[in-house]
């Protein structure tokens, strides 16, 4: 405020006159924006200065300028009004302006109706004793000033000498004006005409509720009219100031709804992430659990190879062995025997081995059909699985469809309520549809996935069964290799069996002759014995090798088996754990079921509170009317008293009136006009 006391200062002086010590103690004592220059004596380069000064001000909210001697006689002092007014039309802080007692006439009215069309802040205005409706033409500048103004809610023009052309120029401006609320016009000359116009002109304007009409020369029923439109008017704005908190009330409502529900989408959408990242990591371990698997075939069959390699060397070395004991059989009788004992015990041991390695293939088998099972099981929880996916998918479309529906009641309850809320809720209705729209999207992605990854674990599952068919192949290409491979020694046993006979047979014959052959054949048939020994031994080694090969083999098969019990398990864990999380989705769901419910019941407690306040305010109206009616008949019974009194009073005035005039002869009784 300093500044502005200088900048007055600097302007008075450059206008060749000194600054008004009133006003600069005023200046500088400015208490929050009020400046209050009431009772002086404002020289025109004051308010040539104020002029200039006050468009700049943002300080100063309330200006009153009653009783300065604006408009005395003389062109000067109006064109220091006209000045100081211009000045405030480019103001926009200025809320307040009392310019009470400045004798405003002509000009002053002119001025006040550029202020009124061209400020746009101030919105109370205080004109009382002045001459404003002295002059019909400059006051209908000032009621088209009002007609065009938009913030002004209080006027007060009191003792203004407005006459009924003033007061028709006011209903005509009252018919444009929006905003004003409270008017003053008592103690003016507005007559039976003027007030039936502002009558007349109410119904049109309903933000007037309070319109004062008291010392106008109105009639009762006049007044009581205009009463009774302020009082609708008054109702009205009551009403409407309870149904601008109701909507203030309900938008906060729809504010907090949305936000909760944004939260609640954010957090949806945070679980579908989860959902999607804990799915990939699962399809990662399964791809590697199912690589896994597939070396674990693949070792499966290197082994059973192996096997096949050694089952036909030791098919060779046994038509070896064969060979070498019908050689040795054709010599001697006794090397026959131990050979066919040695035949014996070789395949009692091969059917040993026959009924172990049958035993193996079977379990083998059942570990294939087990695998099998395992996948079945792994297949139908994929389905169970798909299935909850399903459940949870029209659980989110019913909450969609659910969201809808309450976003469509609210709106619908809005719009009944205020009608300004009609692009706020579009807004919001938009943003739903995108949010639900971008929600579907995410859902169709995640189902997508999901389908996707269904198709890659079922493609690895008949990759894996197609394994499992080929291995069944060859082992079933083995065993029958095994059963010819046996029956074609079977048959070469009987063939040696019967050229044996034949030829002991025919040795019989010629058993003396060859005596001394058969002296030298026994040393060389103990020879071949020993190397016969020999060969046994070496095979008895190979046959323990072999089983020392197959207790590995079978400690390698119960790992494997260990190996998938442990898979399955960590499968069964997997699934498990994904069972919780649905669990915990579905929770989440049923709470925000639970949530909606409340949002619902709370809708339905706020239409139920609406209701019962427009039943209150039907009833509150009804009594009203009744009250009215009451008060009507009792002020027209008090009028009947009063006109009963004041004819008593004029019998009495007029008794008085013949007794004086009998006695006293004199000037009639001046009647003497109350003062203002």
């Amino acid at each position: 405020m300093e500044e502005f006391r200088r900048s007055y200062s600097r302007l008075c002086k450059e206008s060749g006159a000194e600054p008004q010590e009133a006003v600069l103690q005023q200046l500088h004592q400015l208490p929050r924006g009020r400046l209050d220059l009431a009772t002086q004596s404002l020289t025109v380069d004051t308010c040539r200065a104020l002029g200039k000064l006050l468009p700049r001000e943002t300080l100063c909210t309330e200006l009153v300028l009653s009783d300065c001697m604006l408009s005395e006689e003389g062109g000067q002092a109006r064109q220091g009004a006209t000045l100081l007014l211009r000045g405030l039309c480019a103001n926009t802080v200025l809320r307040f302006l009392d310019l009470k007692g400045n004798n405003l006439r002509a000009t002053g009215a002119e001025a006040l109706g550029k202020l009124l069309q061209q400020n746009k802040s101030i919105q109370s205005l205080t004109l009382e004793w002045n001459n404003l409706g002295t002059w019909d033409d400059a006051f209908a500048t000032f009621c088209g000033g009002l007609a065009a103004n938009g913030t002004l809610q209080q006027l007060d023009l009191r003792n203004n000498q407005i006459s009924h052309k003033g007061a028709e120029e006011l209903a005509l401006a009252l018919k444009g004006n929006a905003t004003l609320q409270q008017l003053d016009l008592r103690w003016n000359n507005i007559g039976l005409l003027g007030g039936r116009a502002l009558m007349n002109c109410l119904p049109s304007n309903r933000t007037l509720w309070r319109l004062d009409l008291a010392g106008n020369n109105i009639p009762g029923d006049v007044l009581r009219a205009v009463e009774q439109a302020m009082g609708h008017n008054q109702d009205r704005l009551t009403t409407f100031q309870e149904n601008h908190a109701r909507t203030h009330v309900l938008s906060r409502e729809v504010q907090r709804l949305r936000e909760e529900k944004s939260k609640q989408f954010l957090d949806l959408m945070e679980t579908i992430d989860k959902q999607r990242e804990e799915m990939a990591k699962s399809s990662r371990a399964s791809a590697a659990r199912i690589g896994q698997l597939q070396e674990a075939l693949n070792e499966r069959h290197s082994i059973i190879n192996a096997l096949k390699a050694k089952l036909q060397m030791t098919e060779a070395a046994l038509a070896l062995s064969e060979q070498k004991a019908q050689d040795l059989g054709e010599l001697l009788a006794t090397a026959e025997q131990e050979q066919l004992s040695l035949s014996q015990r070789q395949a009692k041991e091969r059917r040993l081995e026959q009924q172990e390695a049958a035993e193996r293939e079977s379990k083998l088998l059942r570990d294939l059909s087990a695998a099998n099972e395992k996948n079945l099981l792994l297949q139908n929880q994929v389905d169970e699985l798909e299935g909850k996916v399903k459940c949870q998918q029209e659980q989110l479309f019913q909450t969609r469809q659910e969201l809808t529906s309450m976003s469509a009641q609210l709106k619908m309850r809005a719009i009944q309520a205020e009608e300004r809320l009609d692009m706020e809720k579009r807004r919001s209705r938009q943003s739903l549809e995108d949010s639900e729209s971008l929600r579907i999207k995410e859902v169709e992605h995640m189902s997508r996935h999901l389908e996707e990854s269904e198709r890659a674990m079922q493609e690895r599952v008949q990759r894996l069964e197609a394994v499992r068919l080929s291995l069944e192949e060859e082992l079933s290409r083995v065993k029958a290799a095994a059963l010819s491979e046996r029956g074609q020694a079977e048959e070469e046993l009987i063939k040696a069996k019967s050229q044996a006979r034949l030829e002991e047979q025919q040795r019989l014959a010629h058993l003396e002759e060859k005596l001394r052959l058969l002296v030298q054949a026994r040393d060389e048939a103990q020879g071949a014995c020993l190397q016969q020994k020999q060969a046994v031994v070496e095979a008895q080694t190979r046959a323990s090798q072999l089983g020392l090969q197959l207790e590995g083999l079978r400690r390698r098969l119960e790992e494997l088996q260990q190996d998938l019990s442990h898979k399955d398990q960590e499968r069964v864990a997997e699934v498990s754990r994904v069972r919780v999380e649905l669990q915990e989705q579905n929770g989440r769901l049923q709470a925000e079921l639970a949530a909606q419910e409340a949002l619902r019941e709370k809708a339905a407690a706020l239409e139920r509170q609406l209701k019962v306040m427009a039943s209150d305010h039907r009833e509150a109206l009804l009594d009203r009317e009744s009250e009215n009616a009451s008060l009507r008949e009792k002020l027209r019974l008090r009028e009947a008293e009063i006109a009963r009194i004041r004819d008593e009073e004029a019998q009495r005035a007029s008794f008085l009136q013949n007794a004086v005039l009998a006695y006293v002869q004199g000037s009639p009784v001046r009647t003497l006009s109350p003062p203002k």
